[in-house]
């Protein structure tokens, strides 16, 4: 306990991110290991959310963007997709108490429309009940994938050019993200992957353009605020140009 809080010191006298991705890896893993089903994987894995969300808000993160279900996992087992779309609702209703108290910001990135019903009311109303705290914004990117994203984005930039609202010559930088799913939300600073994997996987794939990447062996289920404060440290190590010198 006093090396995590020591650790936490650290972290807070450096550098903290603004807007930390993590793409959480490694709940099956973690499972076939202890000879268990995959869903308690993904049940222990939100043992990790609840931690992680509650170090980034008490560092000041003021973003905090969580992979929960990518538009590529509707092809795993029924069972399996069926679990992981209880999960946000599970979590919301037993945190969402929790989440007010410490004035975070429950938000959503994805195309929400195909989830259950009872999945999008509890992301609904954890919306409405959050919607005046002014802490970490805690974005869950559900149903959501890069690609789909940028084309539903170019999609609305077109119907604006066809009605004359918009020419050509004024699409900016600016234009796009203001059509982007995380809207006003700034550009990623750290993305966190568990369980050893190195790659993107569709995510964010607009926002982490100039993102620090931090890849762990750590699989998500055991990836808690020792493993999240580190990830911070070694953000610190590196020295950020944005294409300069």
């Amino acid at each position: 306990m006093f090396q995590w809080l020591n650790q936490t010191k650290e972290v807070i006298e450096q550098h903290v991110p603004d807007h930390i991705a993590i793409i959480m890896d490694g709940n099956g893993r973690w499972a076939k290991k202890r000879g268990l089903p995959r869903i308690m994987g993904h049940r222990e894995g939100m043992k990790s959310v609840r931690e992680v969300v509650r170090v980034a808000n008490e560092l000041g993160v003021k973003s905090l963007t969580l992979y929960a279900f990518s538009t590529e996992n509707w092809t795993r087992p029924e069972e399996e997709v069926s679990f992981l779309m209880k999960l946000p609702a599970q979590f919301l209703e037993s945190d969402l108490k929790d989440l007010n108290e410490r004035n975070v910001k429950v938000e959503v990135a994805g195309e929400i429309s195909r989830l259950p019903v009872y999945t999008r009311e509890a992301v609904q109303q954890a919306k409405q009940d959050t919607v005046d705290n002014t802490g970490l914004r805690l974005i869950f990117a559900l149903n959501y994938g890069g690609r789909d994203e940028i084309v539903q984005v170019m999609q609305k930039i077109a119907e604006k050019v066809q009605a004359g609202q918009l020419l050509p010559t004024e699409i900016t930088n600016e234009v796009i993200e203001h059509e982007l799913m995380t809207g006003s939300m700034t550009d990623v600073d750290l993305v966190i992957r568990t369980s050893g994997e190195q790659r993107l996987s569709n995510f964010l794939l607009w926002q982490a353009a100039y993102a620090e990447f931090y890849f762990t062996d750590v699989l998500w289920p055991e990836f808690r605020r020792e493993q999240f404060l580190t990830a911070i440290e070694d953000y610190n190590q590196r020295t950020r140009r944005f294409g300069g010198v």
